[in-house]
């Protein structure tokens, strides 16, 4: 996912900006560290009291100069609209967060809202088109046959959450004016691991062999999550 996001702003911005970056729903604040010790200033929001604590807690073991560069606020990434004035980023990050939110339009459009002319939108969310695979590579026969008329399903953590159709995104992005730029496919063959496996030997490969399916028809496709860039026009 790095990597794909870091391909994605090469190719449009110049080498060596300073890109003001919002992460929505950043979590423990592990793309929004990066993005700072890449010489960006990155603005995190969570609402979630335990990861923006373990934010903070990162942010303060880091260099001052890094410090200074991350700025963290506790809220609704719905409320984008609050906090930040139209155009203020050239980056907005928004990953892994949509599953949780019933109706995603309202959401996406204020991330469309705060992003300048020509910024990159990144989401990550749950494919939509792909909810069999998992049960089905499991031998999960009744779910995986419930999972093709559905975009509900329940997560690792136990929570019924909802997943995302590729089509679906696409015309959302267009009617926001920040229409699709590339698409990837996350976890193609590793999304039936444990959560507590074990990292194998040959990890570098498998990260390559992620990476090659993630950009490649029809691995991507099927692929648990989709990282959606958008660019604003």
């Amino acid at each position: 996912m790095a990597r794909q996001l870091d391909e994605q702003i090469a190719g449009r911005f110049p080498v060596g900006q300073r890109l003001r970056v919002l992460d929505v729903g950043m979590g423990q604040g592990t793309q929004a560290l990066r993005l700072a010790r890449l010489g960006h200033h990155v603005t995190g929001v969570e609402q979630d009291a335990t990861m923006i604590a373990a934010a903070r807690d990162a942010v303060a073991r880091e260099p001052e100069g890094i410090r200074e560069r991350v700025r963290l606020v506790q809220g609704d990434g719905r409320d984008t609209g609050v906090h930040f004035l139209p155009g203020s980023f050239d980056v907005v990050l928004c990953h892994g967060v949509l599953m949780y939110v019933e109706e995603p339009d309202p959401l996406v459009a204020g991330l469309a809202r705060v992003l300048a002319p020509g910024g990159l939108l990144s989401l990550l969310v749950r494919n939509g088109d792909a909810l069999a695979v998992r049960p089905g590579l499991s031998g999960d026969w009744s779910s995986a046959l419930a999972a093709f008329d559905t975009t509900s399903y329940r997560n690792r953590l136990g929570l019924e959450v909802r997943a995302d159709r590729l089509a679906a995104l696409t015309a959302t992005l267009d009617g926001i004016a920040a229409p699709l730029h590339a698409w990837y496919g996350v976890r193609v063959f590793t999304d039936t691991a444990a959560n507590d496996a074990a990292l194998p030997d040959d990890l570098e490969t498998l990260l390559a062999v992620e990476e090659r399916a993630g950009r490649t028809d029809p691995y991507r496709g099927v692929a648990a999550l989709l990282h959606l860039c958008g660019v604003r026009g």
